[in-house]
């Protein structure tokens, strides 16, 4: 069994590897003091990103409570989160006063 880590899990929806990830690896986390776990559909190197829930096109990608970007197709839990289906969103800082 594998461990990852995911910070604040009220708003994140992927987690942060703290070791390599082989596909088919048991992940298991925390999520606002439960234990929760996913079956690594994807290799994921060590600090890379991994789904921790079914992911929409174009919804925000959220790691420690900050958007990173949004999703450029549909991601299913347990999928690497990388450049290959994270396109980058910047957000609009002028607007925001």
């Amino acid at each position: 069994m594998l461990n990852a880590m995911i910070v604040e899990a009220a708003k994140d929806n992927v987690i942060v590897a703290i070791e390599p990830i082989a596909k088919g690896d048991t992940v298991t986390y925390n999520c606002a003091g439960q234990e929760k776990s996913l079956t690594a559909l994807e290799d994921v190197t060590i600090y890379h990103k991994l789904a921790a829930c079914d992911i929409a096109k174009g919804q925000p990608i959220v790691k420690y409570g900050e958007h990173i970007g949004l999703a450029a197709r549909d991601i299913k839990a347990g999928e690497h989160v990388h450049c290959h289906n994270l396109e980058e969103h910047r957000e609009n800082l002028d607007a925001k006063g």
